[in-house]
C-alpha cells in the first residue's frame, strides 16, 4: 500500500512532536558550514522517502565516513532509480566569523545507470544564516546523450540550535517532473546526533508536488 502526501505529513508531525521535546536544551547538529572538525573517524547515515503525485515512492539512502579532510560517501536512488554510486573527496576549510567549507568530489554510478560524475560540495555560514551546495556531473557511459547535471541546493536559518529552516531547490532526473529546477521549502529538527527533516518542492503546483521526509544519524 503506497503511503501519499497525507500519510507523510501526519508520520512527520508525529516524529517531530517527539524530536521537539527531546530538542531542549540539547546542542543540536550544526548547520552545513558549521560542521566541527573532530579526531578519528566520524560516520553518518541518512534516509529519505520520497511521496509523489502519479508516481511510485521511494527511498533514497546516503551514508558518509569522514576522517579529517578526507570524505568517503555512498549513495543509492540518487542519480536515478536501482542505482548506486560511491565518491571520494577532500574538504577545504576556514574562516571564524564567516565559516567556510569546499570539498570537490569523484565518484563512479552504478545499476539501473553507469558512469562516472565530478562535482563539489560547498558550504558557508554566517551567524544563523548558511547556505549550502552539492553538485555532480554524471557522465553516462552506455548513453553519452543521457549525461545530466544533477544539483541541489539549501539557504538556511537556525534561530535556535535545536532549528533549521528555510528554501530549497534541486535539479534531478531520478523522477518525473515538469520543472527542470525544482524549488520549495524544509524545516529541520535536530537533537543531539538526530536530525529530522520535512521537505516540499512545487507546493504551489498540486500535480507536481513532492514531499520528502528525512531521517538522519551520526556516529
Amino acid at each position: 500500500m503506497r503511503v501519499r502526501l497525507p500519510g507523510t505529513v501526519v508520520a512527520a508531525a508525529l516524529l517531530v512532536s517527539t524530536l521537539a521535546c527531546a530538542a531542549q536544551g540539547t546542542e543540536g547538529t550544526p548547520p552545513p558550514g558549521r560542521q566541527a572538525n573532530t579526531p578519528g573517524w566520524a560516520f553518518s547515515a541518512t534516509g529519505y522517502y520520497y511521496s509523489l503525485r502519479n508516481q511510485d515512492d521511494y527511498l533514497l539512502t546516503i551514508a558518509t565516513a569522514e576522517r579529517g579532510p578526507l570524505l568517503l560517501e555512498a549513495r543509492y536512488n540518487y542519480e536515478a532509480r536501482d542505482t548506486g554510486s560511491v565518491f571520494v573527496g577532500w574538504k577545504f576549510s576556514g574562516g571564524e566569523t564567516l565559516t567556510y567549507e569546499f570539498t570537490p568530489i569523484l565518484g563512479a554510478v552504478f545499476g539501473e545507470t553507469q558512469g562516472i560524475a565530478p562535482g563539489f560540495k560547498a558550504s558557508a555560514a554566517y551567524g544563523i544564516v548558511d547556505f549550502y551546495v552539492e553538485a555532480e556531473v554524471l557522465r553516462d557511459s552506455k548513453v553519452r546523450d543521457d549525461s545530466f547535471t544533477y544539483a541541489w541546493s539549501e539557504l538556511g536559518f537556525s534561530p535556535a540550535k535545536w532549528l533549521r529552516f528555510g528554501i530549497v531547490g534541486q535539479r534531478t532526473r531520478a523522477y518525473q517532473s515538469d520543472r527542470d529546477i525544482q524549488r520549495g521549502g524544509f524545516a529541520q529538527l535536530n537533537s543531539g546526533k538526530l536530525t529530522l527533516g520535512l521537505y516540499v518542492f512545487n507546493p504551489d503546483d498540486s500535480a507536481d508536488r513532492v514531499a520528502i521526509l528525512s531521517l538522519g544519524v551520526d556516529f
